[in-house]
């Protein structure tokens, strides 16, 4: 099959009715996620927290419910149609990369964060898939033993480096994208009320830079690992929630960045009930 023919079979998948209902699940799934990142977070702040504000945690407490397992399951498969999603945008935008001018560099923009989408949904479906396995347990302590095996490899230190500068980027970029309202070109509100169209709105301005804060802090975290060569100074989303607890003020910017990815949680509600067409 040519090029035109594998990029006519993505836009065949991407189009997908069963795909898109799949997509909207996946969608809700990373919203709840994020909506249990936010509790554990709160927990935190207020003195009640016992599993790690992050991902895993996320994941445990979804485990331990009634029909956890079978919630798992469907949050993984929506999260691999996610995945399948993105990756129908890659395959459609990869001819116009061997193009030139504009169409080339949004081409290759389009293709970067599809790319990028795609790894975090998998991500997040696999862990997803070992608490439903009975596999999944906590990320605390898995990015100090991953710095450190990369500090190991040639060149490991510049590597850690580049991957918090990456993380330390992306924070920026979802701040700017809150400010920016950036994030309205990811939703199709042509069929919104007035009312809604705000609501998506002030959720996105305010989830958007939380999450950054968030992301920000994680690459810190690392690269201060890199800067000092000590991987144990490496830490993920829980260790940055710490962070920012034990900052001035803590407990206030605490809970003021999870109920910001709280409402980042709500926008992917929005987002399945209102999807970009791509």
């Amino acid at each position: 099959m040519g090029t035109s023919g594998t990029v006519s079979a993505a836009g065949r998948a991407g189009n997908s009715d069963a795909l898109e209902h799949l997509a909207r699940v996946g969608l809700i799934a990373y919203g709840v996620v994020h909506l249990l990142i936010a509790w554990l977070a709160l927990q935190l702040a207020w003195g009640g927290g016992g599993g790690s504000a992050d991902q895993s945690g996320a994941m445990a407490t979804l485990a331990a419910q009634p029909f956890g397992t079978p919630l798992l399951w469907v949050l993984a498969i929506g999260l691999l149609a996610l995945a399948v999603w993105q990756l129908a945008v890659v395959l459609r935008y990869r001819g116009a990369l061997s193009g030139s001018g504009d169409a080339r560099k949004n081409a290759a923009v389009k293709v970067g964060k599809a790319a990028a989408k795609t790894v975090v949904y998998v991500f997040f479906a696999v862990t997803a898939i070992r608490f439903a396995t009975g596999g999944g347990q906590s990320s605390s302590g898995q990015e100090e033993q991953t710095v450190a095996g990369v500090f190991g490899w040639p060149g490991g230190r510049y590597l850690v480096g580049a991957a918090a500068l990456v993380l330390i980027g992306v924070g920026v970029y979802h701040v700017h994208k809150g400010l920016t309202r950036g994030f309205l070109k990811e939703i199709d509100t042509a069929d919104a009320s007035a009312g809604q169209r705000r609501v998506i709105e002030r959720l996105g301005q305010l989830g958007y830079p939380a999450k950054g804060i968030a992301l920000g802090v994680v690459g810190g975290l690392i690269g201060w690992a890199a800067i000092t060569f000590d991987p144990e100074k490496a830490s993920g989303l829980d260790g940055a929630m710490h962070t920012l607890l034990d900052a001035p003020f803590g407990q206030a910017l605490l809970t003021l960045v999870a109920l910001g990815i709280a409402a980042f949680g709500l926008f992917y509600f929005a987002r399945a009930r209102f999807p970009q067409r791509t």
